[in-house]
């Protein structure tokens, strides 16, 4: 599992999943660099990795902020190995309801973020015949979205999607390309943009009777961005609590 001298790459890193995979990803020996748009946060995780891990402020809704941010981390450091794309805004309005301000700045934080970040990743993966990305989609773009909105939804699908592009197209560079599909992980989306009423309706329709906690998503992108995984590219790895079988 060692990801001894191997760079990565988290966004939304001062959230309750993006801290957790940071702080799983430098156990494992990488040294880690966190993307969020909230500083004080930011020194705060990169404060409690032993180690050290370099915090970067960024509005992920803006195109050239991030592609500058690619352009600086990739000058400093030379190479991405690993790149977690778990960034994400939550939106619970249906269609109706959804405005086209909503919807393009849920699909540039969610989405283009992670494109363009990849994109800038990927030249020095393929010289060097390594590399895993990660993308954070949800079970709401298996079901269409139980709480979740219109535009959340496709744009976690849309995740998918980036990730089997990439994948088909880098199979034979040593390059993995995965999403994880988690339902319902115990953070600020579920405590707090959720009614009582609402958890406790999806709670009690988990079979397994929890919700999912931010450690084991972070369990599972080391697994994926550990040598042991590389053989396995194109996948959906569901957590769901056997909310859908397949």
């Amino acid at each position: 599992m060692s990801l001894q001298n191997k760079v990565s790459v988290v966004t939304g890193a001062a959230g309750a999943i993006g801290s957790a995979v940071a702080r799983s990803l430098a156990a494992d020996g990488s040294h880690v660099i966190l993307l969020d748009n909230s500083r004080e946060r930011l020194e705060t995780v990169a404060a409690g990795i032993d180690g050290g891990a370099t915090p970067i402020c960024i509005d992920l809704a803006n195109p050239e902020a991030v592609e500058k941010a690619a352009r600086d981390l990739l000058r400093e450091f030379g190479r991405v190995d690993v790149l977690v794309n778990n960034a994400g805004v939550l939106s619970n309005h249906k269609i109706a309801e959804t405005d086209f301000g909503e919807w393009q700045r849920v699909h540039r934080i969610n989405v283009d973020a992670a494109f363009l970040l990849s994109r800038a990743v990927l030249p020095e993966m393929r010289s060097s015949g390594w590399g895993r990305l990660i993308f954070m989609s949800s079970y709401a773009a298996k079901s269409g979205g139980l709480t979740a909105g219109t535009a959340y939804s496709v744009s976690k699908a849309s995740l998918i999607g980036l990730a089997f592009s990439v994948a088909r197209e880098t199979a034979a560079q040593g390059i993995t390309s995965n999403a994880i599909a988690p339902a319902y992980v115990m953070s600020p989306m579920v405590s707090e943009q959720l009614s009582d009423e609402q958890r406790a309706n999806q709670l009690a329709k988990i079979p397994v009777g929890r919700f999912c906690t931010p450690e084991e998503v972070a369990h599972t992108v080391s697994f994926l961005a550990s040598p042991l995984a590389g053989f396995i590219t194109g996948e959906v790895i569901d957590m769901n609590g056997g909310l859908q079988f397949d």
